[in-house]
């Protein structure tokens, strides 16, 4: 079972627990899910199967992009709807005023993760110092949000569509914002609707993926290669295959220079050119960095 399933995953449930319902009704022996979605946020999150897996890296590094749906005038321990209220404060800023504060935030910016997150300290995540009272100091990390929408503002109501780099917390951002409007805000929707070239609209619900024959869901499983769509790609001749698979570097003419990483593809007697895996080009030697072991010789 290789592959990658673009899932819609459900509020309340953790990006694992969404993983191995799927692996389950795949009745597959390896999974791995490319970047956590809190279980208060719904939306996109490829799944890997079998073989995907190894390039599953690639997606956790990817730009993403949510729409954030932010309450204002209420600010809460958590930024999110699970937390304790903090503050209350009345909601005096006009649309001028939103689109002014959400343009400050479009760029190269500072931003501090949050206490409520998975990042780790002296081997514990920083939620579970926040629960104990705890707060630690944090690095700032630099991302980039490349674009900000306003999809709707009414009242206390602020929808955002947000485009970013890997790395972003939209709690933090919400917070942010909120806070250059003086009044304050957390998030009570966040739904992921894009990761790297893949779409929400592209994706499948756990219940519709559930009410699918065995053979009909892995027919709906994306080929490995779809993760590496972006890159350059080669194809061999089949004692160049032969070479690779084997894990030996091949001649390969090109203009020179390194090429990190290529998606190759090989002549194993199918018919057509059959994905192999990652390589890297280095002054003509094209030598093997990542493949299939569905292809690897012994």
């Amino acid at each position: 079972m290789h592959g990658v399933l673009l899932l819609d995953k459900p509020y309340g449930a953790s990006s694992n627990q969404a993983l191995q319902k799927c692996r389950w009704l795949l009745q597959a022996e390896k999974g791995g899910h490319t970047g956590v979605l809190d279980p208060l946020a719904t939306g996109l999150l490829p799944l890997c199967f079998g073989d995907a897996t190894k390039f599953a890296q690639r997606m956790l590094d990817a730009d993403k992009r949510y729409v954030a749906t932010l309450k204002l005038g209420v600010t809460t321990t958590t930024g999110d709807a699970e937390g304790e209220v903090l503050d209350t404060r009345p909601v005096q800023c006009d649309r001028m005023a939103v689109d002014a504060a959400v343009a400050r935030f479009v760029g190269e910016i500072e931003q501090v993760p949050p206490m409520y997150s998975a990042l780790k300290h002296e081997g514990k995540p920083l939620y579970e110092y926040a629960r104990a009272g705890i707060t630690l100091e944090r690095e700032a990390r630099r991302i980039t949000i490349y674009g900000i929408d306003v999809l709707h503002f009414a009242g206390d109501e602020l929808v955002l569509d947000v485009r970013c780099s890997k790395g972003t917390y939209i709690r933090t951002l919400a917070e942010d914002i909120a806070a250059l409007l003086g009044c304050g805000a957390h998030l009570i929707g966040l739904r992921r609707t894009q990761t790297a070239g893949f779409k929400l609209e592209d994706a499948i619900t756990v219940e519709q993926f559930e009410a699918l024959a065995l053979d009909q869901r892995d027919a709906l499983l994306l080929p490995a290669d779809s993760l590496l769509a972006d890159l350059p790609a080669v194809t061999l001749d089949a004692a160049q295959t032969d070479k690779l698979t084997h894990g030996l570097s091949v001649r390969f003419p090109s203009d020179g220079g390194i090429i990190v990483g290529l998606r190759v593809y090989g002549d194993t007697g199918a018919g057509q050119p059959t994905f192999l895996g990652l390589a890297e080009l280095t002054d003509q030697v094209l030598s093997p960095r990542r493949l299939l072991s569905t292809v690897v010789h012994s």
